[in-house]
């Protein structure tokens, strides 16, 4: 079994637990990394491995094109999971995360015969409740604008001329993606599903949260904590606790 991955291979490990009971693989938000989960990898009990996806046009993959289809997203994910699923895999997405998680998980079930232990959806509205969004065809200002809106990057890398520069290609193909998704009509997975929502996020609603119990055959179990659509940062030992208790019992 992998414990390093190199550049051009979809998984990162940063705490490795090769005799971990369960896998967590966790889907960053738009723009966002791989990185982005360190601080969960670390809070997480030894028996919990967290691999952390690293999509193309980023950090160590920015030499790679970003793609811009949210379902070859999950056909990128599930390969480079797929050595994974020797022990119980559980998926955790974080806002356009959250809908990548959910379609690797149809993936696997409908290509692999494998259903995920569980999946954690953070920070986005079911695929049931679509919004006519079009923040990826704003020029570069109003794309940062809406990051800038959300939070979801500290205030002196947004004004980092140079870093926001290499930042947009995948801000753009990540928004551009999550954007133009359009599931299939019905769509359900047979996980259950326990939904993390913010109380003040604008770009999601408790209804829109809750809506996710349509997409399960089994159960859904919405979990609010305070803050807005990055809510995550401020709860990670709560979230930890939370896994922690679905996953290991």
């Amino acid at each position: 079994m992998p414990t390093n991955t190199a550049t051009g291979s979809a998984v990162r490990r940063f705490h490795p637990r090769p005799e971990a009971t369960v896998r967590l693989v966790c889907l960053p938000h738009a723009g966002g990394s791989a990185s982005a989960y360190f601080g969960l990898s670390r809070d997480l009990s030894p028996e919990i491995d967290l691999l952390a996806v690293q999509y193309p046009g980023r950090q160590d993959r920015r030499e790679e094109a970003c793609l811009t289809d949210l379902h070859e997203m999950a056909a990128e994910v599930v390969a480079g999971i797929l050595p994974y699923l020797d022990r119980p895999v559980a998926l955790f997405g974080h806002s356009m995360g959250a809908t990548v998680a959910f379609e690797s998980a149809r993936l696997l079930e409908r290509e692999h015969g494998h259903t995920p232990a569980r999946l954690f959806l953070s920070g986005r509205r079911a695929p049931c409740t679509q919004r006519p969004d079009s923040v990826h065809r704003r020029d570069d200002a109003g794309l940062l604008a809406e990051v800038r809106l959300l939070s979801g990057t500290a205030s002196a890398v947004l004004e980092d001329e140079e870093i926001m520069r290499m930042a947009l290609p995948a801000l753009r193909g990540d928004y551009t993606a999550i954007e133009t998704y359009r599931p299939e009509p019905g769509v359900v997975t047979a996980a259950p599903l326990t939904v993390l929502t913010g109380s003040d996020d604008i770009r999601t609603s408790a209804d829109e949260a809750a809506a996710w119990a349509r997409h399960s055959t089994t159960e859904c179990a919405v979990h609010t904590f305070t803050g807005g659509h990055f809510f995550l940062n401020d709860h990670l030992a709560a979230i930890a606790r939370l896994v922690e208790r679905h996953l290991l019992g």
